[in-house]
């Protein structure tokens, strides 16, 4: 369904690639075992080995399908260019109050670059199969879906860039922790993108925050946006399909 809807949307600069593109013998037995969340999670870096195995890219990165950009993520990539490494991952930066480090992670599967270098498929590589092994939605042994085993990652690979920029990786677990002024900044600094965990549909256009705490600043100046780009978007699917 979702595959139909973006083809039909004529995106440009889309490639569209399905599960029958990238699944493979192994994914498909573990899939039988799995609920569909954790089927998507267990994929995450076996699409990402995809794209960088058929396509002509030196990098890809990845995105939770809940973010919001407020401004051009090029600021991030050129941190992660600087650093001269091969993999960028991002840090909860969890509010005190909200701090789930032992039991989710202190990083975020959400927005992650591979670059297709030696080291960078080396993680990679090791993540996914490690992903195939275990990878359901419980706290079990020191893991958690395919998210707690990055915490790994900079004890056991070189290359790895945890990312510095404020302004990437806000979200619904951290913005307490900030002055929210408009632009919308926190302490001054452009938010690039936003993570609305939680946030979902009560109606086709009524929205629940959930159940972090959230200031009317936060309110206005993150939310309100995104939300009206949500409605935009949910107007265009319906005439498309009316």
């Amino acid at each position: 369904m979702a595959y139909e809807m973006l083809r039909s949307l004529n995106l440009s600069n889309i490639v569209l690639i399905t599960l029958n593109e990238f699944e493979t013998d192994e994914l498909k037995k573990v899939k039988k075992l799995r609920l569909e969340t954790e089927y998507y999670w267990t994929c995450t870096p076996h699409v990402i080995r995809h794209v960088l195995d058929n396509y002509d890219v030196k990098e890809v990165t990845y995105l939770d399908a809940d973010l919001y950009f407020f401004t051009k993520p090029s600021i991030l990539l050129d941190e992660f260019h600087q650093s001269n490494c091969s993999v960028m991952i991002t840090e909860h930066r969890y509010t005190p109050e909200y701090d789930q480090r032992h039991k989710f992670g202190i990083y975020c599967v959400q927005f992650m670059t591979f670059k297709s270098d030696d080291r960078g498929l080396k993680v990679l590589q090791w993540w996914g199969d490690r992903c195939l092994e275990w990878c359901y939605n419980r706290v079990e042994n020191g893991k958690f879906g395919d998210q707690k085993y990055l915490d790994k990652w900079p004890e056991l690979f070189t290359g790895i860039h945890v990312l510095q920029h404020l302004g990437g990786g806000v979200a619904c677990w951290n913005v307490q922790q900030y002055e929210v002024t408009d632009g919308p900044q926190v302490c001054g600094v452009p938010i690039v993108f936003y993570h609305f965990h939680q946030l979902s549909w009560n109606t086709a256009y009524q929205f629940d925050y959930g159940v972090y705490r959230l200031s009317k600043e936060v309110i206005s100046l993150i939310y309100g946006p995104y939300i009206r780009a949500l409605r935009e978007q949910i107007d265009t699917i319906v005439q498309l399909y009316d």
